[in-house]
Formats: C-alpha cells, structure tokens, sequence
C-alpha cells in the first residue's frame, strides 16, 4: 500500500510530526511526504492512505489571513507559504473510499482542532476515514513540540498503519 502523507506547517512543528508520522509508517507501507503546496489536488488509485495535517489557527484550519498573522510572529521563514490544508481539500479529488486519517498541532490549553475540520472535509470529501483525529501538542505558538509528542506520533502511525490494512470499516471521529 502507498500512503500520502500531507501537511501544512507555520513554524516547523507540523512538518516534524509528519516527518516522524512517515518514518514510522514507512516500517508497513511506502509513504511519499508532501508539504501541502506540492501534494497532488488528485490522489490516484495507488495511494490507498492519505495521512493530513495542519496547525490549529483560530480554532480550526488555517485561512489566508490567519496564515499572514502567522509570519508576522517570526523572523523566520514561514513552512508552508502557499495554499493551506482547507485550500487543498476544497480541490482534492480521490477515488472514493480511500482511506483517511487527520492530525494537527496546537496548544493544549486553546480549544479547537485542525485535525476534527480536517476528518469532516474529507469524510464530505469521499474519503474513509480510519482514525479519530489526533492532536499533537507544542508548548508555545512558535513551538517546540511538548516533551513525549513524537511518540505519541509513532504510537498512532502503527494504529494507522494496522488500520490501513485491516478489512473492518472506518473508524469515528
């Protein structure tokens, strides 16, 4: 099985979750890693998961101008500078029933989650989805990631990857 792993991410700690969310992955599938700008608008046959991840803006995904507050947070470049997870799922096209998963990063004590808007558009989207949206924490705006995040990601990457093979239906969320 071929799984596309996808992300958006402002200041680095999205791209680090999925970097480790594709290496863990790799051990059971192989996996082709995309910031969300290069990711193909249509996933064909021979990508049987598709694995989507942004930050948390504002409660949800991001926006144009959530993105703009964003680099002015940082002297740095910002990751992702074109088009966001919510851009790329409003053209994605994917055979119906692919499979599906859904993470984002936030801040544990902001409410809201990228990775539950992410989960609804691509069930609306046709996709199947195989995993409860997961959070990922980082331990201020610019990051880093919380102390154990990277193997919650690997612990959840083997549910997925058990998941992506198994025969029963998807999952909630």
């Amino acid at each position: 099985m071929l799984a596309a792993v996808i992300y958006e991410s402002m200041f680095g700690n999205t791209r680090t979750v999925a970097e480790a969310l594709a290496e863990e992955l790799a051990k059971h599938m192989e996996v082709e890693l995309y910031e969300v700008g290069e990711a193909p608008a249509s996933i064909d046959a021979s990508i049987g998961l598709v694995v989507l991840g942004a930050p948390t803006h504002g409660f949800t995904l991001s926006r144009p101008s959530s993105r703009q507050e964003a680099a002015g947070m940082t002297p740095d470049e910002l990751v992702s500078t074109g088009i966001g997870v919510r851009e790329w799922l409003e053209t994605a096209k994917a055979a119906p029933g692919t499979r599906a998963a859904a993470f984002d990063t936030r801040i544990s004590h902001v409410p809201g989650s990228a990775a539950r808007a992410a989960t609804r558009r691509l069930r609306r989207g046709g996709f199947a989805i195989i995993a409860r949206p997961a959070s990922f924490m980082v331990e201020k705006t610019l990051g880093p990631l919380a102390p154990g995040q990277l193997d919650r990601v690997r612990s959840w990457a083997s549910e997925i990857a058990a998941a992506a093979h198994s025969t029963s239906g998807p999952a909630g969320g």
